[in-house]
């Protein structure tokens, strides 16, 4: 620049200046232990505030402290905006490390399939049917007939345990076979009758006393609780001095008889028997009858 020469050539002249005015002085020695010149401050002052004055410098000056003052602007204004957007190839860098990075999680939550809640179940309140108490009493009886069959009864009608014994085996062959009350009633007269309600061997069949018996009889060859003769095929020794056995024999017989429900019990036990006494089993109907109820 021709001003910035001119003032530096100017400097240079007024500093040769100076050194040639102090250069005839007589205590100027050659090296380093040369004597010191005291300075002079009001003159150099003025040296430099003539340099200020000129115009090259004031130019410069000036022109040093409005870029200064632009270059602080444009950075407080960036400040003041935030980061700015970055060009094209920064911003498909930024989302496609933005893409990579939310892939795994975008992937996660797609794989994170939600479990449906269970069905609930529905609550079924059964309705109580009309027939149920019926249902219920008739279990009831079931159950008390069973546990009758089942227990030992304890003897009524002026038996002993031995003769209650025989009456529920009566009892209970007459209900498997489904034989009417009534039937039943027939048979325990009969077998009253007949034993006493006993299972009895006979003197005059040797064989009969080899089988369990609860006393011994003498009328013909009749044996067991319906003195019922193995000659007139009601069947061997051995299974009529069995108390089940007899007692299916007798029913089978009186269910085979036409009418015998309306029969009296002494008739309806007359016509199994044939009996040289049919009148005696009337006699019997009472006990009998108390005897089935405490079975039944």
């Amino acid at each position: 620049m021709p001003h910035r020469e001119h003032a530096d050539h100017a400097l240079h002249n007024d500093v040769g200046d100076s050194r040639s005015a102090e250069a005839p002085s007589g205590d100027r020695r050659v090296g380093h232990h040369r004597r010191e010149i005291p300075r002079q401050p009001g003159r150099t002052w003025g040296r430099v505030r003539a340099l200020l004055a000129s115009r090259p410098v004031r130019f410069g000056s000036a022109a040093v402290l409005t870029c200064c003052l632009g270059t602080a602007a444009y950075l407080g204004a960036r400040a003041d905006t935030g980061p700015t957007r970055p060009g094209p190839a920064g911003s498909l860098l930024a989302e496609r490390e933005a893409r990579l990075e939310n892939a795994p999680a975008a992937r996660s939550e797609r794989s994170r399939v939600p479990t449906p809640p269970p069905a609930p179940t529905p609550t079924v309140t059964a309705t109580p049917s009309p027939t149920q108490p019926t249902a219920r009493v008739s279990t009831a009886r079931t159950q008390v007939t069973r546990a009758k069959r089942s227990t030992r009864p304890s003897p009524v009608a002026g038996l002993t345990q031995a003769q209650m014994d025989n009456a529920r085996t009566i009892v209970q062959v007459g209900l498997k076979l489904k034989v009417p009350r009534r039937g039943l009633i027939v048979a325990i007269a009969t077998a009253m009758q007949e034993s006493n309600l006993s299972n009895l061997a006979n003197a005059g069949v040797p064989e009969s006393l080899n089988y369990p018996n609860q006393g011994v009889g003498y009328d013909h060859d009749s044996v067991g609780l319906f003195q019922q003769r193995p000659s007139s095929g009601w069947g061997t020794v051995a299974d009529l001095m069995r108390p089940a056995y007899a007692a299916e024999q007798f029913f089978t017989a009186l269910l085979a008889i036409p009418g015998w429900e309306e029969m009296s019990v002494t008739a309806a036990a007359q016509a199994v028997q044939v009996s040289a006494f049919p009148d005696a089993y009337a006699q019997h109907e009472a006990r009998a009858t108390t005897v089935v109820d405490a079975l039944v």
